[in-house]
């Protein structure tokens, strides 16, 4: 099971790389840290010293349509905040 799903790229999450040496990715929803931390391990080569989790509950969209107001909500998603060792750093872009 692939437990990675994508790395986030936001303008938050590249002020947290800047500033800290931390990596956002959107991973598997059952994925725990150990699980995380061996993925990211194995898949970049490098050393994880902390695994922040969290889940992220979707935001409420509506829009107006011909049939009147439809509203719903985008899928929720489980983030990890990887904080690396000094010196290391993950190039998003190699395994492409």
């Amino acid at each position: 099971m692939e437990f990675l799903k994508k790395p986030i790229l936001t303008e938050k999450a590249s002020a947290l790389t800047e500033k800290s040496n931390r990596f956002t990715f959107k991973v598997e929803h059952k994925a725990n840290k150990l699980q995380i931390k061996q993925a990211i391990e194995k898949m970049y080569g490098v050393n994880i010293l902390a695994i922040n989790t969290m889940v992220v509950n979707g935001k409420v969209k509506s829009r107006n349509t011909k049939g009147g107001l439809v509203t719903g909500r985008s899928p929720k998603y489980k983030k990890a905040i990887v904080t690396l060792a000094a010196g290391e750093t993950i190039d998003y872009y190699s395994n492409i």
